[in-house]
């Protein structure tokens, strides 16, 4: 956490809060934080007098479009936003703050500390290496099928391995994988290349639709997430696989099943999702443990 949805809702909060703002001062008390090749002083006297424009998203990064710069930042597993009044009390993990020209303050918290925050000129913000990398938005303008199916045809991992690569398709993560290979009645175990087109094609508008459904609600609260506005997501509600371990499958009532798939916790219906003959190993080079699929 946070995944796409998530993060794609934290941007529209931001945008309402902080849009605008002109950034007075920074505060940096975790410096690893700060990529190179800015120090955490260069960073913070930068950022100095410039305005909040809008934010933008790609993938799982937001990108602050300011005056002269491009800040990305980088939530990974519990990275989050809050705005706060001035003489509010300093939270716990609360490791980088942006004094606003109109008094509060945008704080970013992150338990881990693994979040992180680039600075790049603003003409150049699509050069930052991940974005090179990276696959489509998960949208039907950019997330095209004959694509898609090269990538599976051409892959002989686990399909859960393969839909979790940023480079495949950008912004799904551990959830709505379960989610969409349920939906599309693929086992998360089985090898990218030996699903067909009929399958493929389940696949891919499953994963459009998911993210679509949980963008729309706002993404999914697990554990403690809320939006920058401190509103908890709602899809957890329709959440038909993930974290829902003996539940029975809303299709057919088996009970639902967990295993670890690319290093995963990976959620599924052994009934509504069967393996194909052709089954992987679990000496596979993607580190699939099969035990205990069916």
């Amino acid at each position: 956490m946070p995944e796409l949805p998530e993060v794609e809702t934290i941007r529209k909060g931001l945008i309402k809060l902080v849009g605008g703002a002109v950034i007075t001062d920074v505060a940096v008390f975790w410096d690893r934080m700060i990529t190179p090749p800015f120090s955490t002083e260069r960073f913070k006297t930068v950022l100095c007098g410039e305005q909040i424009h809008t934010i933008e998203r790609r993938g799982k990064y937001l990108i602050f479009l300011l005056d002269h710069w491009a800040m990305i930042s980088h939530l990974r597993m519990e990275g989050k936003y809050e705005v706060s009044e001035s003489g509010e009390p300093i939270k716990k993990h609360t490791h980088v703050i942006f004094y606003l020209a109109d008094g509060r303050q945008l704080r970013y918290l992150d338990v881990r500390k693994f979040g992180k925050f680039t600075l790049l000129p603003i003409e150049k913000r699509d050069d930052y290496e991940p974005f090179k990398k990276m696959g489509p938005e998960p949208t039907a303008d950019f997330f095209k099928l004959s694509k898609f199916k090269k990538d599976l045809s051409r892959s002989h991992r686990a399909i859960k391995a393969v839909i979790l690569d940023q480079n495949i398709v950008a912004g799904v993560g551990n959830i709505y994988a379960d989610e969409s290979l349920f939906q599309a009645k693929i086992h998360p175990l089985q090898y990218a290349d030996t699903i067909g087109p009929v399958a493929a094609k389940r696949l891919h508008e499953a994963i459009i639709d998911v993210i679509s459904r949980s963008v729309e609600a706002g993404g999914s609260t697990i554990r403690t997430y809320k939006n920058t506005l401190g509103e908890a997501g709602k899809f957890q509600v329709s959440l038909a696989v993930y974290g829902q371990t003996g539940q029975p499958c809303p299709n057919c009532g088996h009970p639902i099943e967990k295993i670890r798939v690319a290093q995963r916790g990976t959620h599924y219906c052994p009934h509504c999702q069967q393996m194909p003959r052709v089954r992987p190993k679990a000496t596979d080079s993607t580190d699939i443990a099969y035990k205990g699929a069916r």
